[in-house]
């Protein structure tokens, strides 16, 4: 089952965001099988990052909890607050899934 990660960073940390961008994309390089999205969060001239969101193929919460705490924006401590919840596809890709097996 999908899990939605959402991530809230803390406030003036932008340079520490740009810090740790190389491992943490590096992160997501080696993870990218569990993927079914990711991105920032940017403002509305989307210049400036305040948090991402990621939607992963695991089986569990705690395979969710364990992938965002092995992320380099974690463990450096970025994140002001993480929000990890289970999601049902719908739609992906222009297709309607709720009638996958």
């Amino acid at each position: 089952m999908p899990y939605m990660i959402e991530t809230w960073d803390k406030p003036d940390h932008g340079a520490l965001r740009l810090d740790l961008r190389p491992a943490h994309l590096d992160y997501l390089e080696r993870h990218k099988a569990l993927l079914l999205a990711c991105g920032a969060k940017l403002d509305e001239d989307g210049q400036v990052a305040s948090g991402g969101l990621y939607l992963l193929d695991v089986d569990s919460r705690a395979e969710a909890q364990a992938f965002i705490e092995g992320d380099p924006f974690f463990a450096g401590d970025l994140f002001d607050r993480v929000t990890v919840t289970r999601w049902r596809k719908a739609y992906l890709d222009g297709r309607n899934t709720l009638d996958e097996g």
